[in-house]
């Protein structure tokens, strides 16, 4: 791994979404909305505004608690909201706000971002679906 990929993936939580599995949930899914894109908000902050109806979301790996509960919130307004996360398991909140209401999907080995090699950590796709 050369020095700068080492740095990157220690200081960033700018993880590009890899296209494959990009495409693959939004044509399930259908996605009109991205709450949380690379770089900062286009729309405003995606954490104070109402979401669309049908959601994909790869929020900052250092905080996605926000990001997990906002999830919940939507889902119980009849959104759909598709996450991909980092899969900590171990976090309080993974207990609080994803185990308890997402549907889980692991994903097998690895995933490459942006063009820099594996992440250094598991992911896992969360899906919230409408509550009430």
């Amino acid at each position: 791994m050369s020095d700068f990929t080492k740095s990157h993936i220690s200081k960033s939580d700018d993880w590009r979404t890899p296209k494959d599995v990009y495409d693959a949930l939004d044509a399930e899914f259908h996605f009109n909305d991205d709450p949380c894109p690379l770089l900062g908000a286009e729309n405003g902050d995606g954490l104070l505004r109402e979401w669309g109806s049908s959601v994909f979301m790869n929020p900052p790996y250092s905080k996605p608690g926000p990001w997990c509960e906002k999830a919940v919130l939507e889902s119980r307004r009849g959104k759909v909201v598709v996450g991909l996360l980092r899969g900590d398991t171990s976090t309080r909140w993974f207990h609080q706000w994803v185990l308890p209401y997402a549907e889980l999907r692991f994903i097998k080995g690895r995933l490459k971002f942006n063009d820099i090699g594996p992440a250094p950590f598991a992911s896992i796709i969360a899906i919230w679906r409408p509550r009430t």
